[in-house]
């Protein structure tokens, strides 16, 4: 008879005994994070929780850390380099509204005086509003009816308007307006897309015939029929309701929080 042979003895713990120690030394470091997880500092958890509650962690506390040297914060705040260091002076920025809004004055005058030796007031009017200077342009002068091609007469006191305004910063908004008969064209669908076209082609005969105009200051609106100066009943209030306006902004007007 064969004999069988002997089972060779392992050396060592058992195979299970490696996988069960594996599980045993994951589950002490899994605790060992959780309880290293639960120890928070007070102090600088509450400092943090202030400052969002105040929403000045980033005017004030460049890192949720507190500053090692407390001195340094002090001498930043008595010498004013703080959080505003890149904000105007509330005096500056009175001072340079005051500027511009004499400026706007300046540019009504040469306006008045510019219509005044061209024989022009009857068909472009300049005012003062809380918006800024307004030019109101009447159809007659810039377009033919129901088109939004700048007419020849109409060019050099476009041309003038873009040669006063390369001397201020403001903005500008050009509005185009129509009468509340309705139009029905190709080109022009509705009074909203003629109105629109209309503002659009002010803007972009000024800016091609100015050479240090930034386009970023200019906004084209159109407003249709919806804001007429005068009711809708005859030809002559027809004819005043169909202009484009050009709104010299006043700077309290852009940021009325200012």
């Amino acid at each position: 008879m064969r004999r069988r042979p002997k089972k060779q003895k392992q050396d060592g713990a058992p195979k299970w005994m490696t996988t069960y120690a594996d599980m045993i030394t994951l589950v002490l470091v899994f605790f060992i994070l959780l309880f290293s997880m639960s120890q928070i500092n007070l102090d600088k958890f509450e400092a943090v929780a202030e400052s969002f509650r105040n929403r000045m962690i980033l005017d004030f506390y460049p890192s949720a850390v507190e500053n090692e040297n407390p001195t340094d914060q002090v001498k930043i705040e008595e010498n004013g380099e703080k959080n505003n260091e890149y904000e105007l002076p509330a005096e500056e920025v009175a001072a340079t509204e005051a500027e511009q809004e004499e400026d706007l004055d300046q540019l009504k005058r040469e306006i008045d005086e510019y219509l005044k030796e061209n024989d022009l007031s009857d068909i472009i009017a300049a005012t003062n509003s809380d918006r800024g200077v307004v030019l109101v342009l009447e159809e007659q002068l810039l377009f033919e009816t129901s088109e939004a091609e700048i007419l020849e007469q109409a060019k050099p006191f476009l041309s003038k308007v873009g040669t006063l305004l390369e001397n201020i910063p403001n903005f500008i908004k050009v509005e185009g307006h129509t009468d509340n008969r309705q139009i029905s064209s190709y080109r022009y669908p509705s009074n909203w897309e003629l109105s629109g076209a209309r503002a659009g082609s002010v803007i972009r005969y000024i800016l091609n015939n100015s050479e240090d105009l930034d386009p970023k200051r200019f906004t084209a609106v159109a407003y249709g029929e919806t804001r007429p100066v005068v009711p809708n009943d005859s030809e002559e209030n027809w004819s005043r309701n169909r202009r484009v306006e050009i709104v010299i902004l006043d700077p309290a007007y852009e940021n009325p929080a200012s």
